[in-house]
This record gives C-alpha cells, sequence and structure tokens, in this order.
C-alpha cells in the first residue's frame, strides 16, 4: 500500500510517498507558481516516478499548506500544524518543540511524544523573518540566497538590522550597504534579526527540548546557528527540511487508512 502527503506552501509545492510501513519511498520539491494546482499535479508526479508507482497505486492521499483546499485528488486535508509536528516526531522521536520557518509565516509547535500538538504560535501577519523577508534581503546585497548561510557565518562583526518590516528593513540594507560595510556583517545581521524574532514568537509557546527546526529556512546555516545561540541548545534539522509537513500529511493518510 501506498500513500501520499501534498504540502502545497506560497512559495513551494512538496510531496512526500510512504509505504504502508512509513519508509519514504519517494519525494519531490517544485515551485508552486501561479497554479497551485498544476503545482501539485507536477510535484505528484515527480514523486511517483521515483517512487516507481502510479497514481492508481496510491490507496489515500492528504493535503496540507495553504493550498490545501485546491488539491483536487486529495481525500483529506489536515492543518499544517499537525502535519508538522507529526512528520518532525517521525524524524526526531524525542522532540517536543517543532520551529518551521517558510516561505511567508513561521511557526513554533509544542508537542508530545505522539507527535500530537499542545499548543503553537504562528506569525502569519507580516513576512518578516520568513523566507520571502530573506529572498528580499539577498535581492539588496546582489547575492545568491543559497550564499547568505556561508556568508553570515564568515562574519567577523554584528551588525544591528532593527527593522521589523520586510519594506523598512529593505532599506535599512541597502543604507548599511552605502555606508560601507561589509555585506558578510550585514547578512549576519539579518540573520541576527530573522533568530530575535523566531526566538519571541518561541516565548509565547514556550521552549521545551529537543528542538526541531523545518522550513527552507532550515538549510541556511547562518539563521540556524544564530537561533541555536540564543536557545543555548544544538538545533534538530531534518535531511530534507521543505518535505516534513508533506511526510507527517503521508503519515497520516496511512495511519487514516490502516484504521479504516
Amino acid at each position: 500500500m501506498w500513500f501520499a502527503g501534498v504540502d502545497v506552501g506560497s512559495i513551494s509545492a512538496e510531496v512526500v510517498i510512504v509505504d504502508e510501513t512509513g519508509r519514504e519511498a519517494g519525494a519531490a520539491v517544485e515551485f508552486t507558481g501561479a497554479d497551485s494546482v498544476a503545482a501539485s499535479e507536477r510535484t505528484l508526479l515527480i514523486a511517483l516516478r521515483e517512487a516507481g508507482i502510479t497514481k492508481d497505486d496510491l490507496s489515500r492521499v492528504v493535503s496540507t499548506g495553504y493550498g490545501r483546499e485546491r488539491v483536487p485528488f486529495a481525500q483529506d486535508r489536515v492543518t499544517e500544524i499537525t502535519c508538522h509536528a507529526r512528520g518532525a516526531v517521525s524524524l526526531f522521536p524525542e522532540a517536543r518543540t517543532v520551529v518551521d520557518i517558510g516561505g511567508q509565516d513561521s511557526k513554533v509547535i509544542r508537542v508530545d511524544q505522539e507527535g500530537r500538538v499542545q499548543n503553537f504560535q504562528m506569525n502569519d501577519k507580516c513576512a518578516a523573518g520568513t523566507g520571502r523577508f530573506l529572498e528580499v534581503m539577498a535581492r539588496a546585497l546582489e547575492v545568491e540566497l543559497v550564499e547568505m548561510g556561508p556568508l553570515g557565518l564568515a562574519s567577523t562583526e554584528k551588525v544591528s538590522v532593527s527593522s521589523v518590516c520586510t519594506v523598512f528593513a529593505e532599506s535599512e540594507v541597502v543604507g548599511l550597504i552605502h555606508q560601507g560595510l561589509d555585506r558578510k556583517d550585514i547578512i549576519r545581521g539579518i540573520h541576527a534579526a530573522v533568530a530575535d524574532r523566531t526566538r519571541a514568537l518561541m516565548g509565547r509557546v514556550g521552549v521545551e527540548p529537543e528542538v526541531v527546526m523545518t522550513g527552507g529556512v532550515a538549510k541556511n546555516q547562518g539563521v540556524v546557528q544564530e537561533l541555536s545561540d540564543r536557545l543555548g541548545q544544538k538545533l534538530h534539522i531534518p535531511e530534507e527540511p521543505q518535505t516534513v509537513g508533506a511526510l507527517g500529511a503521508a503519515l497520516i493518510a496511512r495511519d487514516r487508512e490502516l484504521k479504516k
């Protein structure tokens, strides 16, 4: 038996396919673009190809993410909070706090040993401190997004980026560039601002070890290091942090089908 989880976010769509044991058999990540329906179908086909099965082989599909209602082939739709919690604990059973920083929002989730949600907070009113925020900053600095992590880690000086609004922060960064400050130090300041914002959100939920970080921003080593420093503990980072929500959705699909 095969099960799929589909996570349609603002920037990317992810699909994970698992078998009846919960083993991951295929996964894919694609840009969402302007058509979330097409993105979900395209991403599914890639994951199916990797798993070596067809769409007809799927016993159940669960969708999640902001575009979950627009996945036409899903039997169930589950919130991303529930799916990220389930996926994170399946990868790190000792996890009790999950931090997910995606393209347009941030989430902090407290979970129990079964991956059930105990409490959560979302920063869904503003893109500050999210993947979109980092994209805008990278464009202002004229560096590739993937370069920001290593560049920030190479910084030797602290530069403060005080604005929490993406628009104002972009103007602030441009001003820092014109002052002749090193881009590496500015990037470190940007990462520190993201970490500060995330730590404040975590404070509203309460932090319990161990902490897992998911979402695309977890690939940025600079942000991970800054947040780790503020928490005083090492963060667990999945091998593919972007697909954790889709993994959780696939495992929920499996659980529901096997309980029938």
